[in-house]
């Protein structure tokens, strides 16, 4: 008798300190670890005050991804989940980035955004620890810091802010010197850029407090000799600054639990978690080995098991702004029929459907504000908007396809993406433009009856009989249209 192979799951971390690999197969609803690497890039110390990586970094990064891209040689790539975080999100030279790592390394790079990071690093909590109450998480990283509250799998409050151990250190403790006012400095900036989040978060308040990753990880292990599972408290790390301090320099510090490659970053995440527990009352928290990656490793599962949750999040968008749902299902309806004459000639993917279908269903979030420049309303929505599941790039997508669904086209406006080409960019647009026009008059009925032809630069739109000519309003709409696909590199034609 035959039995199906568990399934196996690569989850990729690009983190601002070090990358991670994990892989894991999926058993009876757990996953099973089968191989862990992690390797030391310190990406965001690379980082130059333009926020451009340098030629060393990028080095480095692509180095250890030759080797994680051996490790993954016989996955297929629906199996493998890759997102970088904080300083990808920064470098103003991401794209450079890219094409450097896309020759040695075939898997697609989702760079995500700080409220995307937080709530991976929470379902990875979520799905490994159970509490009753509610519980706060805190995951400082390289670049930045995570705090979610949550209970059970369903997180209340979301927050990622500018601060990481490997930044503070360089900032703080750049030359390696340790002193109390050093301390003292990087503890005041640490609590002023969680201010504006500790009000609301003491309100919502918590029973329990975890902390994971390195930094946690570390500043329990100095704390306890190496005893992961003691618990955390204010004291503890208010000694460790002053024995650090006493010992005056990185290099002197006298933890044997400190590998060396800790020692230059140790002090940056030690003052960020002081100031966390003082700006939030925190008496003592717990270690835990759980975060982003496990996260991944679940959000892969659900979305190959037919659970993306993206699918939940625009329907939770649309219900809050009232969406009218029949005009937004007509407008998915004319983007199902059109999809398949230009899908092979424009080169568009199920991907790009689905992303129309997205943008079709939030295109008028808008009205909200209101009717007029509803498109740019909309856009600033979906841009600013929690979008659980949804890469930055993703959902800027959403935001440009919605701000370019009507009216004119502004070049000088259109945003720069990392993965997607400008030709590829600019056909959505073409495409969601012509079915948001077609459901102008929001009625399915009055929808003309025509026919197209696609090849690569022109889409070619015969109508039956003499509809064009009975229905003059809409013949000049698709006159202007046209003008408006010439500024694409398109030609929309009509007979």
């Amino acid at each position: 008798m035959q039995t199906n192979e568990p399934t196996t799951y690569a989850a990729v971390d690009l983190g601002s300190n070090s990358f991670h690999l994990l892989l894991a197969r999926e058993v009876d609803g757990r996953f099973e670890v089968l191989h862990k690497e992690k390797q030391r890039v310190y990406l965001a110390a690379g980082l130059d005050h333009r926020y451009c990586l340098s030629d060393e970094a990028i080095d480095r990064a692509v180095a250890v991804l030759k080797q994680f891209a051996l490790t993954l040689a016989d996955f297929p790539a629906a199996n493998v989940k890759v997102v970088a975080t904080y300083t990808l999100r920064r470098a103003r030279n991401v794209k450079r980035f890219m094409q450097r790592v896309r020759a040695i390394f075939p898997f697609h790079i989702d760079v995500i955004s700080g409220q995307e990071e937080a709530r991976l690093i929470y379902q990875g909590v979520a799905h490994h620890m159970h509490h009753d109450g509610r519980r706060l998480v805190i995951d400082i990283g390289g670049g930045s810091t995570e705090l979610v509250i949550g209970e059970h799998h369903q997180h209340l409050a979301l927050s990622s802010r500018s601060m990481g151990c490997v930044s503070y250190s360089q900032q703080f403790f750049g030359d390696g010197r340790i002193t109390k006012k050093r301390f003292q400095r990087a503890i005041l900036r640490a609590e002023q850029e969680l201010e504006s989040i500790t009000s609301s978060y003491e309100q919502l308040g918590w029973q329990h407090v975890l902390a994971t990753s390195g930094t946690a990880k570390v500043l329990t292990a100095v704390c306890h000799q190496g005893d992961l599972n003691q618990t955390l408290t204010l004291d503890d790390l208010l000694q460790l600054m002053n024995s650090s301090c006493a010992a005056g320099h990185f290099d002197n510090l006298p933890y044997d639990e400190l590998v060396p490659e800790r020692r230059g970053t140790f002090c940056g995440g030690l003052a960020i978690m002081i100031a966390v527990m003082r700006s939030l009352n925190i008496e003592k928290l717990n270690y835990c080995d759980y975060s982003l990656r496990e996260g991944l490793l679940h959000e892969l599962h659900d979305k190959l098991t037919d659970k993306d949750i993206r699918v939940t999040t625009i329907t939770n968008l649309s219900a809050r702004y009232v969406i009218d749902t029949e005009h937004a299902a007509n407008v998915c309806a004319s983007l199902q029929w059109l999809f398949p004459h230009v899908a092979e000639p424009w080169q568009l993917s199920e991907e790009d459907l689905a992303a129309l279908n997205w943008a079709a269903q939030l295109h008028e979030v808008g009205l909200s504000i209101n009717s007029s420049a509803l498109h740019k309303h909309s856009a600033y929505i979906i841009a600013h908007s929690q979008l659980p599941g949804f890469t930055q790039e993703q959902q800027q997508l959403l935001a440009t396809l919605t701000r370019f669904s009507r009216k004119k086209i502004k070049l000088r406006e259109m945003p720069d993406f990392i993965h997607m080409p400008q030709a590829t960019l600019y056909r959505l647009i073409a495409l969601f433009r012509l079915a948001v026009l077609l459901n102008r008059k929001r009625q399915a009925q009055s929808k003309p009856q025509f026919a197209i032809t696609v090849d690569d630069h022109s889409l070619n739109v015969e109508f039956k009989g003499k509809w064009l000519k009975e229905h003059s309003l809409f013949a000049a709409d698709l006159e202007a249209e046209q003008r408006q696909w010439q500024k694409l590199g398109l030609k929309l034609q009509v007979f």
